[in-house]
């Protein structure tokens, strides 16, 4: 946006707001500037626009970018300071639509130093355990403010994985209720393998499994695949995702596995 596209701009007027200035995609990076750069995805031309525009009112040694897609970025990327992430906007869609977990998926395999961070309406804690599923190193709700939005991306870069409170509420109401809704569950696993399926929804490892319930290491391995194998799950953050759905469902779930 350039303000000599407005006529007849008076700066003396009051409660004017002037266009934010952001470095324009179609323009190479000027040397020195910007030692990285965001890249922001959206095929929404409107709202990529908007959003860079206040990330880069933000962020001044950080160029802000606004593509397309991935492709547009491609032919340009000679252009512009070296990646530090990607901030991929899907707006109002679902992550599990198969245009978007395909697109993350393909995004976080060929830019797998680069942290893929998700932007989307819905805070949906199956949605959210999807996009990390798939790849994606963060999920930011659109409820966020823009300043907050620049800090998680700058967590994501440092290393962390970000997701809103609203999931740990959903994951704490699940662990609360899981004493009344394990018996159930004794159906399908055996006393051990329920053990395990409890660790396994605190997000503990191999190691910190075997060493409170006193396993082998290489046992805990065993009892995990065969909890795969009975919830058919194909890695371990979709395990994580089935078992707090039953969990979350009780009995009903958990007979229509048997």
């Amino acid at each position: 946006m350039n303000s000599a596209l407005i006529p007849n701009l008076d700066l003396r007027q009051e409660n004017v707001a002037l266009p934010l200035r952001i470095d324009n995609p179609n323009t190479p990076a000027v040397s020195g500037r910007h030692t990285h750069s965001v890249v922001i995805l959206d095929n929404r031309e409107l709202d990529r626009q908007c959003l860079a525009q206040c990330m880069a009112a933000q962020k001044a040694d950080l160029q802000i970018l606004a593509f397309g897609s991935i492709e547009e970025w491609k032919q340009k990327s000679d252009e512009y300071p070296p990646l530090s992430a990607i901030l991929l906007n899907v707006g109002g869609k679902k992550i599990d639509e198969p245009a978007v977990s395909e697109q993350i998926r393909k995004l976080s395999s060929e830019f797998a130093s680069t942290p893929l961070i998700v932007l989307a309406d819905s805070d949906d804690f199956g949605q959210i355990v999807r996009a990390l599923e798939y790849g994606a190193k963060g999920f930011i709700p659109a409820s966020v403010s823009v300043s907050v939005c620049m800090e998680l991306i700058a967590l994501s870069v440092a290393g962390g994985i970000f997701v809103p409170a609203s999931a740990l509420f959903a994951m704490r109401h699940l662990l609360d209720s899981s004493n009344s809704t394990a018996r159930p569950l004794s159906g399908i696993f055996t006393d051990r393998q329920v053990e395990v399926v409890e660790a396994l929804r605190r997000g503990k490892a191999n190691k910190i499994i075997a060493y409170e319930l006193n396993l082998r290491e290489s046992t805990v391995k065993v009892h995990v695949r065969n909890i795969m194998k009975k919830v058919k799950a194909t890695n371990r953050t979709e395990v994580v995702f089935k078992l707090n759905d039953l969990f979350l469902s009780g009995s009903s779930a958990a007979s229509s596995l048997c």
